[in-house]
Order: structure tokens, then C-alpha cells, then sequence
């Protein structure tokens, strides 16, 4: 009989394309990823693998093995979520994945509403960006992630992926109320000659930023670099640098001078799980909590002091 936990690993290596990607996500070896492939062939009686240069291909048989794993996973998950429905109580662990802003905002207020409702369910969280929560989510490491798309900078749909907007969060330009670099500008190349606090390079937020400023006529001169709000606020708030910030950070932004954008973009908040999962009760009961806090979070955003025409 074929093995299950074997099958799966033949379903990661299609995924990610390389036996040392499979071993990263899974934690496994790359000695140990290889040998359980060697049995999954001995157990199917035929070849699964061939080598192409430095990596391997996978055989149509193997092709085909896969594509029934993908029914075999997503009808576990399915299950699953029925026998979810039965128990009196949610119970259970959900590996979750967010990307920072949201860790400091809303995911701390969300886990307190989960423990007092549901306290047998415990949720872990661990911190991604959204391209590598999507690996993780797709690889089973995580069951459910928190992304985020700006405007203009579409998030790729998935396949297998259910995906549910939780919130839209106003993105919005900081300066330090004082020094320098506190002028109120009219429009946004006022600031063309400041100093910017802004995310990395290819992340969702960068690409929004440069976009923003592009269309304003101007490259940003990027002193700072860091995927961290919370540094850009510190950063603004001495004095050294102005940034974009989302306005779901809250009282963090206390002490800063908040300008609405022309426009006045909104970035969009999702939870993606895979599309087996999305009844599960635990998942219901996250996303409906991390709704309800994003809503009582947005009530308490600081508004905009001054508006960019």
C-alpha cells in the first residue's frame, strides 16, 4: 500500500520543484527526502524520478500520483472540517502565518477573544511575508495565513486556496509633528527631497510605495530600509524619515501627523486556507474573531490631519 506521508512528500517536490526546497518546508534531510522517495518506488513499482541535469523530473507516473494525493489531501481536510462540526467544542492547534503589521495590530487582540470563547483551541502564530505563507500554506506547514494587496499590485489567485477579505485598511502618508521634515505638503513631490522609511525591495508594500511616488513624479530617496512598521514609526516620530503606514496600526501612530492620500488608497486584509479547510470550525472561528477586531481597530485609527490633493 502506498504510504501517505511518502505520497505527500512526492506532492511537495512537484510544488516546489527541487529535493532541497522539499526538505526546507518539511523538515526533513535531503538524504532523508531522498530515501523516502526510494521507497515510494518501491511501493509503486515504478519510476517516479529521473535526472535532469543537477535536479530531477518527475515521471508521468509520478504526475499521476500526485494529481491523486492532491484529491487524497484535500478530502482528509475535508473530513476533518465534518468531524469539526460534531464535537461540542472547538479543540485542536491552528498554525497560522501573518506578515508583521498584522502581528502587531490585530492577531494579539484576536488570540484573547479566542481564548475566552474558544480556550481548547490554541492557535500558533509565526511570522511570514505573504509569498512564503503561501508556500507554507500550500506545503500544509501552516492551515491558515493572513496576506495583504495594495493597490495597483494585484495578489496572484492560487489554486486549491479559499481566500476571504477581512478588512480594508486606509494607507496613509506619516511626518513628524516637528524638525525638518514635518512641512505640510501640498502635494506628495513635496517630499521628493526628504528621506523614506520604506519596506524592501519586492515586497507587496514597496511596490505600492514606488508606484505611489512614480505616479507623484519622483523616485523616493530611501535612507531606511526595513519590513518593520513599527521601526518606520519610530523612525518618523524622531524625526528622521517620512513613511506610508497602514492606518490599522492604531495608537501606535500617536505623536505622528497623519496625511490622507490622494485617492485615499486602501490596502485589502485576507485569510487564505487551503480550499479543504475552509469549514473547519477553527478556521470559522479565527477569521469571524480577526473580522470583529479589525472592525473595533479601524474605529480607533487615528484620522488624517491634513488631505493631499
Amino acid at each position: 500500500m502506498l504510504n501517505l506521508s511518502r505520497l505527500r512528500i512526492l506532492h511537495e517536490l512537484n510544488r516546489s520543484g527541487t529535493l532541497a526546497e522539499v526538505a526546507r518546508v518539511l523538515n526533513y534531510t535531503p538524504s532523508a527526502i531522498s530515501q523516502q522517495l526510494s521507497q515510494l518506488e518501491r511501493e509503486a513499482g515504478v519510476v517516479l524520478l529521473e535526472k535532469a541535469g543537477r535536479r530531477v523530473r518527475l515521471t508521468d507516473q509520478a504526475l499521476m500520483l500526485v494529481q491523486h494525493t492532491e484529491v487524497i489531501l484535500t478530502q482528509l481536510e475535508l473530513a476533518e472540517a465534518e468531524l469539526s462540526v460534531a464535537q461540542p467544542q472547538i479543540r485542536g492547534t491552528l498554525r497560522v502565518a501573518s506578515f508583521q503589521s498584522v502581528v502587531l495590530s490585530l492577531a494579539p487582540v484576536a488570540l484573547s477573544v479566542l481564548a475566552e470563547i474558544h480556550p481548547r483551541l490554541e492557535v500558533e502564530i509565526t511570522q511570514r511575508e505573504v509569498a512564503p505563507a503561501y508556500d507554507g500554506l500550500l506545503a500544509h506547514e501552516f492551515d491558515l495565513i493572513m496576506g495583504e494587496e495594495h493597490p495597483g499590485v494585484p495578489e496572484p489567485v492560487r489554486a486549491g486556496v479559499d481566500r476571504s477579505v477581512f478588512t480594508q485598511d486606509a494607507m496613509l502618508l506619516a511626518l513628524p509633528r516637528q524638525g525638518p521634515l514635518s512641512r505640510r505638503p501640498s502635494v506628495l513631490s513635496d517630499l521628493a527631497d526628504l528621506p523614506w522609511a520604506l519596506d524592501p525591495p519586492n515586497s507587496t508594500a514597496r511596490r505600492w510605495a514606488d508606484i505611489t511616488c512614480r505616479e507623484a513624479g519622483f523616485e523616493p530617496r530611501v535612507r531606511f530600509e526595513s519590513p518593520d512598521p513599527s521601526l518606520h514609526v519610530h523612525l518618523v516620530r524622531q524625526g528622521h524619515a517620512v513613511a506610508f503606514l497602514p492606518g490599522l496600526m492604531g495608537s501606535v501612530l500617536e505623536g505622528l501627523q497623519l496625511v490622507q492620500l490622494p485617492g485615499n488608497p486602501h490596502r485589502t486584509l485576507f485569510t487564505a486556507v487551503r480550499s479543504g479547510r475552509a469549514t473547519h470550525r477553527a478556521v470559522e472561528a479565527f477569521r469571524q474573531a480577526l473580522a470583529e477586531v479589525a472592525q473595533a481597530e479601524s474605529n480607533l485609527a487615528p484620522p488624517p490631519v491634513i488631505e493631499l490633493k
